[in-house]
């Protein structure tokens, strides 16, 4: 949370109950304390805290730049009253925060002084006498025991500067020396005090100025001598800095927990792998100083990944595929399934052997693995993992045909391997799905995944792929050109591995994504170069201008190669009569000039001899070696032109980026920004020294920069047999600016003077509008600089958030202000750079454009709204739908946001160009003071209201009114306002704006981050929850976000995917059935098919293609089923010459063969059941479960000679529906016979049982069984002659009957509740999850070993006394997400056992319908947890058949009816059974809104004529239409 103050007594208490450490630890406890310490100013308090509770609280200690507790991914205090708060209360038995409340609050005083007025030097006096006058008569603070405030107090003086001298000079007060020193020598404070070294402000400096490390976060799980990681890089090209950056990252973990690392070469794919690659990066590895424990290859692994292939393809969850890569690449995208998805296990071994051969047929094959189609991650998508190719491997040969890809081989080799922490950069992330899937799929150890941020720099690329293409391009020399950004590239180009490794060690582990510029890496460079590189001297051939000096001799003389490291060595210089020196440098003397020439002396310019073009051509000079005053003198480089020593040939090469624009966005093509001019070439004449320089040397060339010789100079090349000139490659310091070439005198006398010349540039003539938008952008930039102080200044005070809040949106606004006008990023300490060329254009917003747009998008909404109200046609909605997104989409191409509605466009200043140079800061005319004075006015209105501390809204309308005051302002006079008193701090040192620049742009950005998070906690903290006050409550995305009564079908689509009920897929309406919902159905299916086996009924199964011939045959059957009917019509690209129908329903498949099997009245009954899916397409609003295009169900059809068997039948099916419904799934139904209108088509009657759902006042058809009649029996013939009436054929009487996976659905909507799922026990897959509790770093092996122990012999128990039972052993998530887990998935029992459980001989069960738990003793387990079951599951029944009871009742008017109806109940009427007033009942009680969000808008219907009313009819009563006489109490509701 943003620090302001320190945590009040709720927001704290509420913060502690997050993570309360006991065996069974709280739910939300899913996080690992974590206390980061800034070693430049350790918080000594805080430490002395975690060391007094280390063995109630786990807190783990890191170093970091910044002073934070971290309690969960949002919540953290960085107040150290607030940490050591926390902490005490989080470990109460350590008594730190005192025994009561009047206790409570002595300690928050003493902590509120060691805060306040031990660290000020104005009240330390009064307070040290304050604290000695406490300390007279106690040896502790408060009480009679050790607190925090002891420890806050000591901690402050320990860091006190004026404590510390009084103590040195014996100046302290008595008791206060007594006691300081009795707690000084305590093991725990001498130990924090020796590790953690309080720095004094000259400490704090010189370590500021130490190298910069970057923060290395602790690996989760991770043990000293246990760890393991790997460096996995393909043998492809060579490593680029982003490798670099990985490896040493696995070395830093490698070192630091004693560990290993592997080198592993991934070389899945034979067509990239090259073995010249592999000793290459060897190399590079060995040059980086990596030494891996272990060599191997993924090649080593083959047979085993294909093993684990072949168990993939044998279990279901692999299969081959032979659809084109395109094809298959589009599929993808659109989430279309294959068609060889469903290929059978045989068929996919036939094809996946081929593949193994390399047939032709093979190799347009590869094999998928079955995970999600209809996943938004991409990635899973069913990705491919082996791939057939003929291409021989470098190590394999020929061996294999098949190579795995690198996503599959990863994960199985990384388990294998013995790979603990596998640590993948953030890009890597999407795929950490399917890698952690391969791994669970093929049963095998899983390796934990570290993320951490990969380097990005700019200008540049780092993709392998788009390297290899300027390589294959001929735009570069070859994977080493100095211009890439591999390790080779780069220290070619004076890149050393010091300088590297500095630089990678700077960034650390951290996962946060940022795009570096190059400066940042060269300046490391620098650091390292510096002090050793000599000095050697270089001049433009064509430029040098001759100087004769007469009195000269010609002689050489040693010097130092670098003036401040006389180590480095001591190089020749030659003297003599005529020297030569850069031309721009002769441009700048005048005659008379003293001017100092390095290394020799001042040097008078007595002539200056110019050609007709006006140029210096020669220079006449005289030494004067004996004036040694160099201070204001021309400090110049030169050469000696003599025979003894000729100067040498150099060619300075100076690279510039690969790519012209900073950063490539993801949908463009790095291509069209390659920047083609990016080399250019001076002919140098260099020093005679450079002769005996070796390729790598680094050297600087004075006043040009740092080079590295590329090429040696050779007299006659061996390859030219020509003189060979030195190579010289510019090395990049990390500045911006130019080394100076002409002088110590301004460029400004000669505009010609350049480093490198490009061949693009252009002359720019600096206008008088230009001069002035340069000064108004440096004002800008100081503007941006004053606000960030302004920031600062109330973060040291503390200030409330509100002024902090309105302090940091002024400057995030200028910072806008300044990115709109410059085109670049604030950056702190680099200035605007003011040269000639014009400023680039600012990006304007026409707000009168944004204002219309937003009107004509509010209209149309306006529109689109009053369609749908009048039930419009779909073409006309959608086409005022498709208007209205147009002209959203072109607001935010206009504005760069979002449209919300109510919300006007943000107005963005526009750029007036001014039309005169304004010199003053102040207002000149009368118009412009009359303004001045209004903003000057205004800004004190707002700095009153500040200091007054008035409400945010009168606030932020104050604060407006003065920036458009400002702004009209600018737009007047052509520049910033700027406050009277206000100074222009370009007047500040250089060297001070410096050294502030880093820890200015870091708190700038802490601003930016709270800012947001401050922003998020209003918007997403919930009123009493844990860490009220300090951030929103953590979001772990394991529990449900919407709560059922609030949103319901958000709900029920949070809870059916996460207790892993369902997983969504492309096809919509279609759904995958995860085992946790399938074994629901399993139950389901062994309690229905042993029942109907004890009537005599046989499985079978039908196909589920039926053709059209078949499906027409009962049209009235057909009739109601046609919208629902899919139809195959064509078998690859060839039409079918019939379309088949996928069966909606299997009367019409079933029944031909019926007429075949029934020939006499002994053939008959027919009982047959199946077990299979049925598809219904069409209608609009699926959900999962309750209507859904494909199913599960059961279809019974029987046939029988005698009507009353048939009957008869019905009813004992509707009982055995209602037993699932009441026995099993513990849901109340209502048996009753369907109307006219809503039976079976096509049969006599229809009976049901009806659920309710009270959360959407809905109710749902359970399930049917129809009495068909003759119906069918006449329309397929099924017949059969009477033994009553020989020679007379006789139709048989048939029955249907069926219930589907739509019973989970119902059971899901009924329990279910904000925690998740609620199961029935007797249909849970698991009835009691056991969780071991209390596993702390402080418990030994043997006590956690007798634990697990424990828990696996409940399991056994359970298991043997018919309980299904489960144990959740896993180690790598805490007992508190597990509980969540399990609670979510809705298993009825959850038993806890923890050390103190094990030594009671006891354990609690926690029950989930109520979440009250019970203590058990050891020895009843069995018992009492079957009895605890049945408990469960009758409570479940009594607590929906009681909601059920609540919400039916009767209705004898319309109005009454529509009252009930409306309060979300079903209800009895009186009815005629008529079609047409069902129908007129619909339509009347249909209303405009709509019951659910997406749902169809519905009115009432008929659900069934109940077996058992609520009331009998009475005699003559009227249909509630009031038209025709009741024939029955009807139920009506609305239904899914």
């Amino acid at each position: 949370r943003p620090e302001t103050a320190p945590l009040g007594e709720e927001q704290l208490a509420a913060a502690v109950t997050v993570a309360a450490v006991t065996d069974r630890p709280n739910k939300q406890q899913q996080m690992a304390l974590s206390l980061s310490v800034n070693v430049s100013s350790p918080p000594l308090g805080a430490l002395l805290t975690v060391e007094r509770i280390k063995d109630y609280v786990n807190v783990l200690v890191e170093k970091g730049k910044e002073n934070i507790l971290r309690i969960s991914e949002n919540v953290e205090f960085n107040d150290v009253n607030s940490i050591v708060r926390y902490l005490a209360r989080v470990a109460t038995e350590s008594k730190l925060y005192g025994l009561n409340l009047l206790e409570h609050s002595e300690v928050d005083h003493w902590l509120e002084f060691s805060s306040t007025r031990l660290v000020s030097s104005a009240l330390f006096p009064a307070a040290i006498q304050e604290l000695d006058c406490a300390l007279s008569l106690r040896t502790y603070l408060v009480g009679h025991e050790l607190t925090i405030a002891d420890l806050c107090v000591w901690a402050a003086l320990k860091g006190s500067n004026l404590c510390q001298k009084q103590l040195n000079q014996n100046k302290i007060p008595t008791h206060v020396k007594r006691w300081y020193y009795f707690l000084g020598s305590q093991d725990t404070f001498q130990s924090i005090d020796k590790k953690w070294t309080v720095l004094t402000p000259q400490s704090k400096t010189i370590m500021e100025k130490k190298e910069d490390q970057g923060k290395f976060a602790e690996l989760p799980g991770a043990e000293i001598g246990k760890v393991v990681v790997r460096f996995p890089p393909e043998a492809s090209g060579y490593l680029h800095i982003g490798h670099a950056k990985a490896a040493l990252l696995n070395q830093h973990y490698q070192v630091s927990f004693k560990g290993k690392l592997i080198m592993r070469f991934d070389d899945t794919n034979p067509e990239k792998e090259k073995e010249d690659f592999e000793k290459v990066i060897l190399e590079d590895v060995s040059m980086l100083q990596i030494k891996p424990d272990r060599f191997t290859y993924t090649s080593d692994h083959f047979d085993v990944i294909m093993q684990y292939a072949d168990k993939l393809i044998k279990d279901g969850k692999a299969y081959a595929d032979d659809t084109p890569a395109e094809q298959m690449k589009q599929e993808r995208e659109q989430r279309i399934e294959s068609k060889h998805r469903e290929n059978s296990v045989e068929q996919n071994i036939r094809m996946w052997e081929e593949m193994k051969k390399g047939s032709e047929f093979g190799q347009t094959c590869c094999l998928r693995v079955k995970i999600d189609m209809t996943s938004n991650n991409g990635c899973l998508r069913d990705p491919t993992i082996y791939r057939c190719k003929n291409t021989p491997h470098p190590r394999t040969g020929l061996k294999y045909r098949i190579y795995p890809t690198y996503d599959f081989a990863c994960p199985i080799v990384d388990s294998i391997e013995d790979v603990t922490h596998a640590l993948r950069t953030t890009e890597y992330h999407d795929r950490d799905e399917q890698y952690y899937w391969i791994i669970d799929a093929l049963e095998i150890r899983k390796p934990y995944i570290w993320e951490y941020s990969r380097l990005n720099l700019n200008n540049t690329v780092l993709s392998k792929r788009k390297l290899t293409w300027f390589v294959n391009e001929g735009l570069v020399d070859g994977w080493d050109d100095p211009r890439f950004p591999t390790v080779r590239g780069v220290l070619r180009r004076g890149m050393t591995v010091e300088g590297l490794k500095q630089f990678i060690a700077a960034q650390g582990g951290s996962r946060s994504v940022v795009n570096m510029e190059w400066d940042k890496i060269w300046a490391f460079n620098k650091k390292v170069i510096d002090p050793v590189a000599p000095r050697y001297t270089a001049l433009l051939q064509d430029e040098v201008v001759p100087v004769h000096v007469p009195g000269a001799k010609e002689e050489v003389k040693d010097v130092a190669k670098h003036p401040k490291n006389l180590d480095v060595g001591l190089k020749p210089v030659w003297y003599g009569t005529k020297v030569i020196i850069e031309g721009a440098d002769a441009e700048t003397f005048a005659e008379g000039e003293m001017v100092t020439f390095i290394n020799w002396g001042n040097i008078y310019i007595t002539k200056i001899n110019r050609d007709s073009r006006g140029k210096v051509a020669s220079l006449e000079a005289k030494l004067n070696l004996e004036n040694k005053d160099y201070k204001k003198t021309t400090k110049i480089t030169w050469l000696a032109e003599t025979a003894q020593a000729p100067l040498i040939p150099t060619v300075c090469v100076h690279y510039e980026h690969l790519i012209s624009k900073p950063v490539i966005g993801k949908d463009e093509d790095f291509k069209e920004y390659v920047n083609r001019n990016n080399k250019k070439e001076e002919l140098m004449l260099g020093d005679p020294c450079l002769r005996d320089l070796k390729k790598g040397d680094i050297i600087q060339l004075q006043r040009r920069g740092f080079f590295i010789c590329d090429q040696t100079y050779e007299p006659v090349s061996p390859y030219s047999c020509k003189e060979s000139p030195c190579v010289l490659i510019y090395i990049p310091d990390g500045h911006t600016k130019e080394m100076p070439t002409s002088g110590s005198k301004e460029k400004s006398k000669s505009d010609t003077v350049k480093v490198v010349k490009t061949d693009s540039a252009a002359t720019n003539v600096s206008s008088p509008a230009s001069t002035n938008d340069a000064i108004n952008l440096n004002a800008l930039f100081n503007k941006v600089a004053q606000q960030g102080e302004v920031v600062r200044e109330l973060k040291v005070k503390k200030a409330s958030k509100e002024e902090v809040d309105i302090a940091i949106k002024g400057l995030l606004a200028l910072k806008a202000e300044y990115k709109q006008k410059s085109g670049t990023e604030y950056r702190p300490g680099k200035p605007p750079a003011s040269n000639d060329s014009p400023l680039p254009a600012p990006k304007t917003t026409d707000t009168n454009i944004s204002k219309v747009l937003s009107d004509k998008v509010s209209q149309q909404g306006e529109v689109v709204r009053k369609l749908k109200a009048e039930k419009a046609p779909k073409v006309q909605v959608d086409e005022a739908v498709k208007i209205l997104k147009d002209l959203k989409t072109e607001f935010k191409q206009q504005t760069g946001e979002e449209y919300k509605p109510g919300k006007s466009p943000v107005v963005v200043a526009e750029a007036v160009t001014p039309a005169r140079v304004v010199c003053s800061t102040e207002a000149s005319g009368p118009e412009e003071k009359t303004l001045y004075s209004k903003v000057a006015e205004q800004g004190e209105v707002v700095r009153k209201l500040k200091a007054e501390k008035v409400s945010k809204a009168l606030m932020d309308a104050a604060i407006a009114l003065l920036l458009d005051l400002k702004s009209q302002y600018k737009a007047l006079t052509g520049s910033e306002y700027k406050p009277a008193a206000g100074g222009d701090d370009r007047s500040k040192n250089k060297k001070e704006k410096q050294n502030k620049s880093e820890k200015q742009n870091k708190s700038e950005k802490q601003e930016e981050h709270k800012k947001n998070t401050s922003k998020e906690q209003e918007q997403g903290s919930s009123s009493g929850g844990a860490g009220e006050g300090q951030g929103a409550k953590k979001q772990t995305r394991l529990g449900l976000e919407a709560k059922k009564e609030e949103n319901l079908a958000d709900w029920y689509s949070q809870v059916i995917t996460k207790s892993e009920l369902i997983e969504y897929y492309d096809v919509s309406g279609c759904y995958i059935l995860r085992p946790w919902s399938y074994a629901i159905w399993e139950a389901i299916k062994e309690f229905f098919d042993r029942e109907i086996k004890k009537m005599g009924v046989e499985n079978c199964y039908f196909p589920m293609f039926v053709s059209q011939a078949a499906l027409e045959k009962e049209k009235s059957h057909i009739a109601d089923f046609a919208p629902e009917v899919a139809w195959v019509t064509r078998s690859g690209k060839t039409e079918l010459a019939e379309p088949i129908a996928v069966r909606p329903t299997s009367e019409t498949v079933m029944y031909p063969a019926y007429a075949k099997w029934v020939q006499s009245h002994r053939d008959l009954p027919i009982k047959l059941n199946q077990w299979c899916n049925v598809v219904r397409w069409e209608f609009k609003h699926p959900q999962p479960f309750l209507r859904t295009r494909e199913f599960l169900w059961q279809e019974g059809h029987t046939a029988f000679a005698i009507r009353e068997e048939a009957t008869e039948e019905v009813m004992q099916i509707l009982e055995l529906y209602a037993r699932v419904y009441e026995e099993l799934l513990a849901i109340p139904v209502v048996k009753g016979r369907k109307t006219e209108k809503e039976k079976f088509a096509g049969g006599d009657y229809t009976t049901t049982v009806e659920a309710f759902v009270s959360a959407s006042g809905r109710a749902i058809q359970g399930a049917t069984s129809h009495h068909l009649g003759q119906n069918f029996s006449k329309m397929f013939e099924i017949v059969f002659e009477d033994p009553m009436k020989p020679g007379e054929k006789q139709f048989a009487y048939q029955n249907s009957w069926g219930i589907t996976t739509r019973t989970i659905g119902v059971m899901t909507m009924i329990h279910g509740d904000n925690q998740g799922l609620i199961l029935p026990p007797r249909v849970a897959c698991v009835q009691v999850i056991i969780i071991p509790c209390g596993i702390t770093n402080n418990l030994s092996e043997e006590d956690k070993e007798s634990l697990i122990k424990k828990c696996s012999q409940y399991l056994d128990r359970l298991i043997n006394a018919g309980v299904r039972a489960r144990a959740d052993l896993r180690d790598n998530y805490s007992p508190g997400w597990k509980f969540n887990h399990w609670e979510l998935k809705g298993v009825p029992i959850r038993l806890e056992v923890g050390p103190r459980d094990m030594k009671n001989q006891q354990f609690v069960a926690v029950r989930r319908d109520t979440a009250s738990k019970l203590t058990v003793p050891e020895g009843a387990a069995e018992t009492k947890l079957k009895i605890l079951l049945e408990e469960i599951q009758t409570n479940l029944y009594n607590r929906a058949a009681q909601d059920l009871k609540d919400h039916m009742v009767l209705a004898d008017t319309m109005e009454q009816f529509q009252q009930e109806l409306d309060s979300g109940k079903i209800v009895q009427i009186p009815f005629c059974g008529s079609i047409e007033c069902e129908d007129w009942i619909k339509k009347t009680t249909t209303r405009d809104q709509d019951i659910e969000p997406g749902a169809p808008s519905m009115g009432a219907k008929s659900l069934c004529v109940p077996f058992k009313p609520l009331r009998e009819l009475q005699h003559g009563a009227m249909c509630i239409s009031g038209k025709e006489p009741a024939q029955h109490y009807v139920l009506f509701g609305r239904s899914y």
